[in-house]
Order: C-alpha cells, then sequence, then structure tokens
C-alpha cells in the first residue's frame, strides 16, 4: 500500500471524526492545534485506523502531524 493510498483513508477518517474541511487535512497540519482535535478524537482516529488496516498503533507514539499519523501507519502495514 502506498503513503498516498494511505493518506486518502487518513483524510477521510480525520474528515469524518472532526467535521473539518478536508482541504485542512494535509500532511503538515498539526491534529491538536490546526484541526482542533482533542485526546478523544486522536484516540477515535487512531482505533478507526487499527481497524481498517488491521494493525496495532502504540498509542505513545509521537504522533503531532497528519504526516506523522501516515509513515506510522505506513511502517506498520508494511511490517505485517
Amino acid at each position: 500500500m502506498t503513503k498516498e493510498e494511505i493518506f486518502d483513508t487518513v483524510k477521510k477518517i480525520t474528515v469524518d471524526e472532526l467535521d473539518v474541511d478536508e482541504n485542512k487535512v494535509t500532511l503538515d497540519a498539526k491534529i491538536k492545534d490546526d484541526l482542533d482535535a482533542d485526546s478523544l478524537d486522536v484516540f477515535e482516529i487512531m482505533n478507526e485506523l487499527e481497524d481498517k488496516f488491521d494493525i496495532e498503533l502504540d498509542a505513545d507514539e509521537n504522533v503531532e502531524t497528519i504526516g506523522d499519523v501516515v509513515d506510522f501507519v505506513k511502517k506498520q502495514v508494511d511490517e505485517k
């Protein structure tokens, strides 16, 4: 799976969870600062990504931007 495919999925889930304009969801967007997500929002996004990609995401992983999330998911998918 490519980073672009993962980004598309992360973007869709983020838009649905946070009810934000999809144009705001970029690789550089900071999840908490730019998209106004709180800890519960991040938890729910991570849970959806785990289900979608059948992976385990570490809650302690330092993910600040959407790009961080994409890279982290990509790494997990590649290791499967």
